[in-house]
């Protein structure tokens, strides 16, 4: 086990559980005592929990973690929903990508299409992005125009938040609008923690012939701080398939259309 797997298990643990011992934490990921006062220490240090005597209690900024820390968070669900999202774009379309760990994948899926590589110099798709891990990964493909908004960056997803960010996307559009969010609700719509990202990734919406949203099924029927967009506004959802069968009913009676990957 890797590190920052180790550490994202541990954060995961402290958001269910609230505390953790330094032996209940070396039990659950089999490692050594001092292994765990290790990561403890350093997950301290970067401010994402708080130590106490014998363990470490939840930090009031753990329920959001840094990206770096939720890439192994299930990880094959991850790639069938991107895999089935990047199958849903034509070539030559004009799709908006915010951050996060599932468009993160979208965009691998994307860059290594063989249908848009064969277009070898010309432009196959233009991706208009507010992420910047995403920006430095398709800048590198001479098929895929990339497109980068301004603002601040944002150091838990790597987006580009703020006026700048929304004042360039006003003056676009956009075939799709490829969102992944923290939460998606049937009544509420789809939701993230922090309302900088929400107000980037509304712009992204808004400007988007389309609207498709990412999420596996553990955020479906879920809400969080600051709303990106209404459900009638997604036109469609894609997840894994165990999404329990009355919320996906509950999004393909108001017009989303569902796959369950």
């Amino acid at each position: 086990m890797g590190t920052h797997e180790r550490w994202t298990r541990l954060l995961d643990a402290l958001g269910e559980r609230g505390s953790i011992e330094v032996g209940e934490a070396a039990d659950l990921l089999s490692v050594s005592p001092a292994t765990v006062r290790r990561d403890l220490e350093e997950l301290s240090r970067q401010q994402l929990l708080t130590r106490t005597r014998g363990g470490a209690v939840l930090s009031a900024v753990s329920y959001d973690l840094p990206l770096r820390y939720k890439t192994a968070r299930k990880a094959d669900e991850k790639q069938r929903i991107a895999r089935a999202a990047a199958a849903l774009i034509p070539p030559g379309a004009i799709v908006g990508l915010n951050g996060g760990t599932t468009t993160s994948e979208v965009a691998r899926e994307l860059a290594t299409r063989a249908d848009l590589a064969e277009h070898g110099g010309s432009t196959a798709l233009t991706i208009v992005t507010n992420a910047v891990n995403i920006a430095n990964e398709l800048a590198v493909r001479p098929y895929v125009k990339t497109v980068v908004t301004g603002g601040v960056a944002r150091p838990q997803s790597y987006e580009l938040t703020g006026p700048l960010a929304t004042a360039m996307l006003q003056g676009l559009s956009l075939d799709f609008a490829m969102l992944g969010v923290n939460a998606v609700d049937p009544r509420f719509g789809a939701a993230t923690h922090d309302e900088g990202e929400a107000s980037a990734n509304r712009a992204l919406a808004e400007r988007a012939e389309k609207v498709i949203v990412v999420a596996y099924s553990t955020k479906l029927g879920q809400r969080a701080f600051a709303r990106v967009c209404t459900t009638s506004e997604i036109d469609v959802l894609v997840t894994d398939h165990d999404a329990p069968d009355e919320v996906v009913e509950r999004f393909t009676a108001q017009g989303v259309d569902v796959h369950c990957v």
